[in-house]
């Protein structure tokens, strides 16, 4: 038992460490740019795609116009409308064209990365960089060690990254989550 309680300690004070080296304005920018957005298209791969599909949910039970990219409802975006992305790396070849087509079309691009210098950060508007390891992002000497395999912290510390700014948009907005529940799904 006593290896479980610490192995959770070290994961949780991973996650804190890494959250907390977060730049406040950068999350700061990011939510003026989920809130002056017309329509929120959002994409991200393997668990970090896991991280964005919450996000989505969450910015549904607000009430505003948010769309996963990929799926059969998803409209085309449009000049002002807003792709966030996912991707620890910041160079998955997918994200990377889905970037460099919402640029084309202006649309803005807000992406959360490992890497604040990747391909996908240079077409961004605005990057919000979290400073955790993985074996697929170069980016130098400011990332923290983990024990957990692959991109785990950069996973965990998506989600709560999005939470987070759900909850500064909430304020903003004055939403309640009583009004968020109410968009809940009801056919479960």
């Amino acid at each position: 038992m006593s290896e479980i309680r610490d192995t959770l300690r070290v994961v949780c004070d991973e996650l804190a460490r890494c959250t907390g080296r977060i730049d406040a304005g950068a999350v700061g920018a990011a939510v003026e740019e989920l809130a002056r957005a017309p329509r929120v298209f959002l994409a991200g791969a393997g668990r970090s795609g896991l991280a964005v599909r919450g996000f989505a949910m969450r910015l549904m039970h607000m009430g505003m116009a948010a769309h996963l990219v990929g799926e059969v409802t998803t409209p085309s975006i449009g000049k002002g409308d807003l792709l966030v992305i996912g991707s620890g790396s910041g160079r998955t070849s997918s994200l990377l064209a889905m970037a460099r087509k919402a640029k084309e079309l202006e649309a803005r691009v807000l992406l959360a990365t490992i890497d604040p210098r990747s391909p996908i950060a240079e077409l961004a508007d605005v990057v919000v960089a979290i400073p955790a390891p993985s074996p697929k992002a170069t980016a130098g000497s400011g990332v923290l060690a983990s024990i957990q395999p692959m991109g785990s912290l950069f996973e965990q510390s998506l989600f709560i990254l999005y939470d987070a700014m759900i909850v500064l948009l909430m304020r903003r907005s004055g939403i309640t989550a009583e009004a968020m529940f109410a968009r809940h799904a009801n056919l479960e």
